[in-house]
């Protein structure tokens, strides 16, 4: 298959996955494997944005749970996160990809702030869009900012990129050694059994607005495009 199934996707990425084996800061060679996938499907004429998380960098949540304000701690994931994507930016524009950072916090020197019809520009201009610093607001997770942003830009599907797993299971496989892998879910499904797929805000509004969502591994090279490709790797979760 040479053709893309969907026109306009969201790539959601943790911030564990620009990390590797390390665990923490930015692998060179981790993000550049990512930038080359990007560059794949960017040139198959698929408009791409992504959403960085900051998990290799700091977690708003363990800061608070260190005696942190939940809204400081929250604040300074969201600047980690514009740290990962201007590093992503950097990679892809080696690349010969334009690329875009848009920012919900005003930091002009860096990143536009983020703009709606903005974005949608850009991506029907073809060039790749980050959207940094979450929604701009503490108490929300990366995983919402993937499920809105997908809403306001109408993108098809929000595909999910795990670096330590290849879809949804019944049980953490790494600890159970008899969990199945769901090949599709319904959001319902994720919310009432309680899947670590995503939070349940992000859960809902991704129900709500009848986005899909694919989760898969990006440890294996080439997997973004068989996604858009439409291969059936990973897991599907949809509608209610």
């Amino acid at each position: 298959m040479s053709t893309a199934k969907y026109k306009r996707v969201v790539l959601k990425l943790s911030g564990e996955a620009l990390a590797g084996d390390q665990g923490f800061g930015i692998n060179p060679s981790i993000i550049q494997s990512i930038a080359n996938q990007i560059k794949e499907i960017a040139e198959m004429d698929v408009e791409v944005a992504v959403v960085v998380g900051a998990g290799n960098i700091w977690r708003g949540k363990a800061g608070s749970e260190m005696g942190m304000d939940r809204a400081n701690a929250d604040y300074m994931g969201m600047l980690a996160t514009v740290m990962n994507s201007l590093a992503l930016q950097d990679s892809l524009e080696n690349l010969g990809i334009q690329t875009r950072v848009q920012s919900s916090i005003e930091m002009r020197q860096v990143a536009e702030p983020y703009i709606r019809r903005k974005a949608i520009r850009h991506l029907e201009k073809k060039r790749v869009v980050i959207f940094a610093a979450g929604t701009g607001n503490p108490y929300f997770s990366t995983d919402t900012t993937a499920a809105l942003r997908a809403a306001e830009i109408e993108a098809e599907v929000i595909l999910m990129a795990k670096n330590n797993v290849d879809g949804v299971y019944t049980a953490d496989p790494a600890i159970d050694k008899n969990a199945i892998k769901y090949e599709t879910l319904s959001y319902l499904d994720v919310l009432k059994e309680g899947l670590a797929v995503m939070d349940s805000t992000a859960s809902s509004l991704c129900m709500d607005n009848d986005i899909p969502l694919i989760v898969f591994s990006i440890m294996e090279e080439g997997n973004i495009k068989r996604v858009v490709q439409g291969e059936n790797i990973g897991t599907v979760v949809r509608g209610k």
